[in-house]
């Protein structure tokens, strides 16, 4: 069983602040953010580790098991105020030892013959093809441990890239999505420890490793708190893809045609009259017809 103590207010305890490397000051001194606190967890005992190590038959890397031994877990979220109301908004969580537990790879249903994760397998490298790695499996090439659910969003995995027995030096940090795809994260856990902190909990932060990017509704967060780290040209990449954008220049060019100046006409004399203009002069020669006769 974990232990744990209520959540404290971020800078309460020394050790906390050096826990999560002083990004506690900027959330505090951002706009609107609120009620930042931190579940203090005790650290794990070392025999915690060597049954975890002897029942998953894995030996935990050494920056895992110094983590764990200076903290069961990790928890630190904050929230922000919009007009009057509280909106959790940042969630920064490692898993304890007792949740460090294996990717289910039983059946989906309680049937005979229902699928498994297994059955997923392919050869295909979809969603890893910048890095050229190596994708994790879910049969028994790899053995994967849950380090965060991400509120849903996905999770990210303690990935022993070659099975059992697992050996530290094996391991990489990979992220799930909901689509089950793969996404290569960090070499390391104090890499992705780095990233965790430096991205201060914002939701969906981990699919800015993915290929397709964080949604539209998460780009606003980031937007508002942004990453220490996070290359915020990539807010404005590819917008268009996004956002409806009207440039008048071109939605009215049809409407602005040019107008070419009309001929004008002999101007009438200005009278009170309403009518036709000026008649032609008459001819010389007057003509006779069936109208009334021409005086002499």
């Amino acid at each position: 069983m974990e232990e744990t103590t209520p959540p404290l207010q971020a800078g309460s305890k020394p050790h906390l602040e050096k826990l999560t490397l002083g990004v506690t000051r900027i959330l505090e001194s951002s706009p609107g953010v609120t009620e930042v606190s931190i579940i203090e967890k005790l650290p794990a005992e070392r025999h915690m580790i060597s049954s975890w190590e002897q029942k998953n038959n894995c030996v935990m890397p050494e920056d895992v098991r110094n983590f764990y031994l200076m903290t069961n877990g990790f928890h630190m979220t904050w929230s922000v105020k919009l007009d009057e109301h509280i909106i959790p908004l940042g969630s920064m969580v490692i898993n304890g030892i007792s949740k460090l537990t294996q990717l289910i790879q039983s059946s989906v249903y309680s049937l005979p013959n229902a699928p498994t994760l297994a059955d997923l397998e392919d050869d295909t490298q979809e969603g890893n093809e910048d890095h050229q790695l190596e994708k994790p499996h879910f049969d028994c090439r790899s053995a994967i441990f849950e380090l965060d659910s991400c509120n849903g969003n996905g999770k990210v995995c303690l990935v022993y890239k070659n099975g059992k027995p697992g050996l530290a030096h094996d391991t990489e940090i990979w992220f799930l999505d909901r689509a089950l795809y793969w996404h290569f994260l960090t070499d390391t856990f104090t890499a992705y420890y780095r990233l965790l902190i430096t991205h201060l909990g914002l939701p969906q932060w981990q699919y800015a490793f993915t290929s397709y990017g964080i949604s539209p509704q998460a780009k606003q967060w980031f937007s508002m708190y942004k990453p220490i780290t996070y290359n915020t040209s990539l807010l404005t990449e590819e917008s268009d893809n996004f956002v409806n954008k009207l440039d008048p220049s071109k939605v009215f060019k049809s409407k602005n045609k040019i107008l070419i100046p009309k001929k004008k006409g002999p101007v009438p004399p200005a009278s009170g009259q309403k009518g036709p203009g000026p008649l032609p002069p008459p001819t010389s020669k007057p003509t006779t017809g069936s109208g009334n006769p021409v005086r002499k």
